[in-house]
């Protein structure tokens, strides 16, 4: 049986507080604890003049962390600065990806001490836009303690350069054949369309759902099929 994790995007204090309220509602209700990126030094401008500053947003925080949801490094300032896809070239930006090894040590570095600032550890990372490169994961394992990433295309869980990749395949609920499957979400931009159709699918299928932490790291190798997935996702593309 496909096992799912719901994972949510772009947690900052400029962010659209009545969706992410809707959303927490919504999975307090069906007993989900998602996977959360928090952006710890937000400079995206899309976001700042979008939403008014919360200033009760590290509050908020340590309450998700309270009720078991995982905390992920969200990139640093979510800026993007090339145009890199890197190893996972899901989009041509990045904030990480062709960027050189000492100012990623610096955004690891910075973003690290900003979560640290309000009692927040996290062992898992993922890059705004999905985009990061190898630099990147030296960077983590110079700065942090971080082994798990939340990205790239597989059919489920696999170890690679010391790191443990959680595959993230989908933008939305559906069923899909892999035996782990992440789902994920921007909260600031969803539609009441997007959540009624988020509960439709919990609703049904809620007992799929798993945390983070109930997900076995395996350090299993890419398998064919592993390969073959992410080779017709981004041929296709």
């Amino acid at each position: 049986m496909s096992k799912y994790l719901l994972r949510l995007d772009d947690a900052s204090d400029y962010m659209d507080v009545e969706k992410w309220q809707r959303m927490e509602n919504l999975l307090d209700k069906y007993g989900i604890k998602p996977l959360v990126g928090i952006i710890p030094d937000n400079k995206d401008a899309s976001l700042i003049y979008n939403y008014k500053q919360d200033l009760t947003f590290w509050n908020k925080v340590l309450s998700w962390k309270n009720k078991g949801w995982e905390l992920a490094l969200h990139g640093c300032y979510h800026k993007y600065t090339t145009k890199e896809g890197g190893i996972n070239p899901v989009n041509k930006r990045s904030e990480f990806a062709g960027v050189s090894l000492d100012e990623q040590r610096k955004m690891i570095r910075h973003g690290i001490d900003i979560l640290k600032q309000y009692g927040i550890v996290t062992n898992v990372f993922f890059a705004p836009s999905h985009t990061f490169d190898k630099n990147t994961l030296i960077a983590l394992k110079e700065e942090s303690n971080i082994r798990i990433i939340s990205d790239t295309i597989a059919n489920d869980v696999y170890f690679e350069n010391d790191f443990y990749f959680i595959p993230e395949q989908s933008g939305r609920v559906r069923n899909l054949p892999f035996k782990l499957c992440t789902f994920c979400y921007h909260p600031n931009t969803m539609s009441d369309k997007d959540f009624e159709n988020l509960e439709i699918f919990l609703k049904k299928y809620y007992f799929k759902f798993v945390a983070v932490k109930e997900i076995e790291l395996k350090k299993r190798s890419k398998s064919l099929f592993d390969k073959l997935l992410h080779f017709m996702y981004f041929v296709k593309r």
